[in-house]
């Protein structure tokens, strides 16, 4: 089995604001093993874009911790930050926003280079040559180039060949090909895959997309109103989902064929709106919109349980770790 090579603890992050306390997230855990592909799933507002921020250093967490390798990441990012840098790197959602208008390609390549010292000056240009056509782009048309002058995709690729630049071993990958057109998705995505097969990669990929989740990881952790709603090995997830947030999850997914829509769960409506996360409601955050709410879900939280081995879920329905008859 896989060691892991992070470990999530009750994980917090809250911001305050004049409307008041943002609980983006709240007691998370979670963790990721070597060399899989982890999943974190969930709703605009879920708190996976927090995360991996927080995991990045870019957010320090208000409490709780992540530990990478064993090693608490908001220490050593204030102690030895490059130390982490290098070995956790992130991919954001729009490589639009993410890349230096004004520099060229050769010079956003060359630049976690020099800041990590990968390389001395005169092997620094065959580095970010073979960068790119790692993901793809042939040096000599890229090299030079304006990332105001390619294309969506190239531009991501791009992102990606940064992030490989001081040859990390764990990838946040936040939601890396919502931003493209579904014509170029699937060539980042099988780049992606080969990558990790080939440099033994290790991914923390953010996505709303759980069609996407069920061709490419191992793991699942659906998340809700900056909490956990259930974890489990993937195939498991989608042939025996437990919580009624993710089985209203996954019966919304579009099918093409008669087999597909028989392996949906049964419908589930939900009610209302989505919650606001300065208002989090009191007990557990999704009852207002649960079909199958109880007396006890409007007045308290429920704990994560393991139901079956590597198959976690918080609800009431399921507080004795076992599946209601």
């Amino acid at each position: 089995m896989s060691e892991e090579i992070l470990t999530v603890e009750n994980l917090k992050k809250y911001f305050v604001t004049k409307q008041g306390t943002v609980r983006a997230v709240d007691k998370v855990s979670f963790s990721v093993k070597q060399g899989e592909t982890c999943g974190l799933v969930g709703e605009s507002g879920s708190g996976k874009t927090t995360i991996a921020h927080t995991l990045v250093g870019i957010y320090e967490p208000t409490e709780g911790r992540a530990l990478f390798k064993g090693q608490n990441i908001s220490k050593v990012f204030n102690q030895r930050p490059k130390a982490l840098k290098k070995e956790i790197r992130i991919v954001f959602q729009d490589p639009g926003s993410s890349l230096n208008p004004r520099r060229s390609i050769k010079q956003i390549l060359e630049l976690p280079l020099k800041v990590h010292r990968i390389c001395n000056d005169s092997d620094r240009v065959e580095r970010v040559m073979e960068l790119l056509r790692m993901v793809e782009l042939p040096p000599e048309d890229y090299m030079y180039k304006s990332p105001q002058v390619i294309g969506g995709g190239e531009k991501q690729m791009v992102a990606i060949a940064r992030a490989l630049a001081p040859n990390p071993s764990f990838l946040v990958l936040d939601e890396p090909t919502s931003a493209l057109d579904v014509s170029v998705q699937a060539k980042i995505i099988n780049l992606l895959m080969q990558l990790q097969q080939n440099l033994n990669l290790t991914y923390l990929f953010i996505t709303h997309d759980l069609s996407l989740m069920r061709n490419i990881t191992n793991r699942v952790v659906i998340m809700y109103l900056g909490k956990i709603s259930e974890v489990a090995p993937t195939v498991e997830f989608f042939q025996n989902p437990f919580h009624p947030y993710t089985k209203m999850l996954l019966s919304s997914i579009p099918t093409v064929s008669d087999e597909e829509e028989n392996f949906k769960p049964k419908e589930v409506i939900s009610r209302g709106e989505i919650a606001s996360p300065v208002n989090v409601p009191s007990g557990c955050s999704f009852h207002l919109r649960c079909p199958q709410k109880m007396e006890i879900c409007s007045r308290a939280d429920p704990t994560v349980v393991e139901v079956e081995a590597d198959h976690l879920v918080r609800c009431h329905l399921f507080s004795d770790g076992r599946k209601p008859t």
